[in-house]
């Protein structure tokens, strides 16, 4: 899947043009073993079964990657979540923020299938990781919603609660310190405020605290009828 980013850092920004072939969603990768199982059981109360390893990482076809702000999805049942996305481009790594869009009423039967079945939008912009790896627990992901015509905050944590992009990419090459060649991969959320629940409209951002910058994604959801 080909997407442009337009990268920022302090002396700038340019635009970095890349080819994502090989798309991960790492699931259940906090840090707290406590906060991910309240996860479990929060998707259990929807019927989902647990992991069968933690963190457990699901292929998706890049073609679902999308920087789009309005994706299509069939059916009432699915809902965003806010992920910091890390992907290797011209031999480095650079951070942005995606969201894993997944059709929950499918996730009680596949978790894989159901993550499949919905686009993952992705922001426009990114950073070089290696400008933010040193403090990386200081920054923030959070997400909000549109419920009764108001916006209201859905998802806040720092990344101190999920496991390093390194750790993450790690597991999921036996040990290497890098992504392959045009791969991207999602690495974590924290819990849902209130609870998992549809919107149609979802707004994501990674806040930076220390260099006060944010990465900042938006798209609104259509609806397609569910036919039989």
């Amino acid at each position: 899947m080909h997407i442009s980013f337009q990268v920022e850092t302090e002396q700038g920004s340019h635009q970095l043009d890349t080819d994502i072939q090989i798309l991960i969603v790492a699931g259940w990768a906090g840090r707290d073993h406590a906060a991910i199982e309240h996860h479990i059981e929060e998707l259990a109360a929807l019927g989902i079964s647990r992991p069968s390893a933690v963190p457990l990482y699901y292929r998706i076809a890049s073609n679902q990657l999308t920087q789009a702000s309005q994706v299509q999805v069939v059916g009432p049942d699915s809902s965003g979540e806010v992920e910091t996305f890390v992907f290797a481009a011209d031999g480095e790594l650079y951070v942005s923020i995606a969201s894993d869009h997944t059709d929950r009423k499918l996730e009680a039967h596949s978790v894989a299938l159901s993550k499949q079945a919905c686009v993952k939008p992705v922001a426009g912009s990114a950073w070089r990781l290696a400008e933010v790896a040193g403090y990386w627990d200081e920054l923030v992901i959070r997400s909000y919603i549109e419920e009764n015509g108001e916006q209201r905050l859905y998802q806040e944590g720092p990344l101190a609660s999920l496991r390093t992009p390194q750790d993450l990419i790690a597991g999921y090459t036996d040990g290497a310190a890098m992504l392959p060649p045009g791969s991207g991969m999602t690495c974590g959320t924290v819990a849902a405020i209130g609870g998992i629940r549809p919107a149609q409209s979802f707004t994501m951002e990674l806040f930076d605290p220390r260099r006060q910058r944010t990465l900042r994604h938006h798209y609104q959801v259509e609806v397609l009828p569910e036919v039989a």
